[in-house]
């Protein structure tokens, strides 16, 4: 009887170290903002008048399929602070691959580019992040940027990834990405390739980009963390 009282105390343990939890003790649960069927939960902004999201984006067997073009993104109609999002992402198989992002916080007028924090997933990119139209965002200084005036992010702040670690072009890849108060890190695939400081706090939607090249998505994944 004691060595069950000792297991089942050790693994309550076990599960309580393993569990998220918000800022006041709750546990957190993870939300799937794609729900593998339809743009439910999404709306779309397109540079191009006439333009409609379906022209752009469309759901085939579970995947979220990009278009690429033109200029625009799409953005949940739910608005976030702090947060874990996963992303699974791939450029499409035997197509050249393209550009495209995870915005976050996205706040401000409607535009190509809007104001929000990003994580890069511009191919060879991915784990960049950025803060557009003078979003703040810092880190090391050797791998920031600064770019005043830039044609579509405007007043562009950045810190360069540490290393890269995308799959070939085709393949899945997985984004962990941490956006707590003013902190920003980002998994690639399970490696650390960027950390950041410094960034704005505002509540905003999570947006994926179209920006050139069709791209995939298969998980969209978001968990509260306060």
């Amino acid at each position: 009887m004691k060595t069950m009282q000792l297991f089942t105390s050790g693994l309550i343990s076990v599960l309580l170290a393993s569990c998220c939890c918000t800022e006041n003790g709750s546990p957190a649960r993870s939300v799937n903002l794609f729900n593998g069927r339809d743009l439910s939960g999404w709306n779309a902004f397109l540079v191009e008048p006439g333009v409609t999201k379906a022209d752009v984006w469309s759901v085939r067997d579970g995947i979220l399929v990009c278009k690429g073009e033109p200029l625009g993104y799409l953005a949940t109609d739910e608005s976030f602070t702090n947060f874990k999002l996963v992303v699974e992402w791939r450029w499409a198989p035997g197509k050249p691959a393209g550009n495209s992002g995870v915005l976050m916080r996205i706040n401000g007028k409607p535009q190509g580019l809007p104001r929000s924090l990003e994580a890069q997933l511009k191919s060879e990119n991915a784990g960049d992040l950025y803060g557009f139209h003078g979003m703040t965002i810092s880190g090391d200084p050797s791998r920031q940027v600064s770019i005043q005036g830039h044609k579509l992010g405007g007043d562009l702040s950045g810190v360069k990834k540490i290393e890269g670690n995308e799959k070939p072009p085709g393949e899945w890849n997985r984004y962990e990405i941490v956006l707590n108060g003013a902190s920003l890190t980002a998994k690639v695939n399970g490696k650390l390739v960027n950390q950041a400081t410094n960034c704005e706090i505002i509540a905003g939607p999570i947006g994926l980009q179209s920006e050139g090249g069709e791209i995939h998505f298969r998980k969209v994944a978001l968990t509260r963390l306060q």
